[in-house]
């Protein structure tokens, strides 16, 4: 694993890592750095049509819901407006529709990424806690087909990085 001191630096190194071959990359900044995504050929995330689909299923129930209520269930004549008066069911099927919607979002979210993650062999690094603050790292896994831990650690030197150290299991 590389330290680096600026996020250009992170994205260069990640960049040219993947161009040498390297397929299993993982990087960590203490913000989102713009360009990451690329430099690691990261695929698209489906959170968002996850979140389409919890947002369409919130309005489903929401209208449904009311539906049931207001004519099957407890059919009350209010007004002599009739039992399916569907702009009254609105607000509860945009309700529920957010709802469902920011649920989904925050599940899938943490579902994906595999969160919580209590233990990371690469808190075993004595100066990863500085990734919170102001240091950038990049590391090559050595489940990675092209990993050698000599070579490597010697392309990993190759960028001139703050410090290189090994992660321990």
């Amino acid at each position: 694993m590389a330290e680096f001191a600026s996020a250009d630096e992170l994205v260069a190194a990640a960049r040219r890592t993947r161009e040498a071959g390297y397929r299993d990359v993982d990087a960590y900044s203490p913000f989102p750095v713009h360009g990451m995504d690329e430099a690691l050929a990261l695929p698209k995330s489906s959170v968002p049509l996850f979140v389409l689909l919890g947002a369409l299923a919130g309005t489903a129930l929401g209208f449904g819901l009311e539906y049931w209520v207001s004519v099957i269930e407890y059919p009350i004549m209010v007004g002599g407006k009739p039992f399916f008066s569907w702009p009254a069911f609105v607000p509860v099927a945009y309700e529920t529709t957010i709802l469902l919607g920011g649920l989904t979002a925050a599940i899938s979210m943490l579902l994906i990424n595999g969160l919580p993650m209590p233990y990371h062999p690469v808190f075993n690094v004595e100066r990863f806690s500085q990734a919170m603050t102001d240091r950038f790292f990049l590391c090559i896994e050595a489940t990675d087909p092209k990993f050698n831990r000599e070579e490597t650690k010697k392309f990993l030197e190759g960028f001139h990085p703050y410090q290189v150290s090994e992660v321990e299991e």
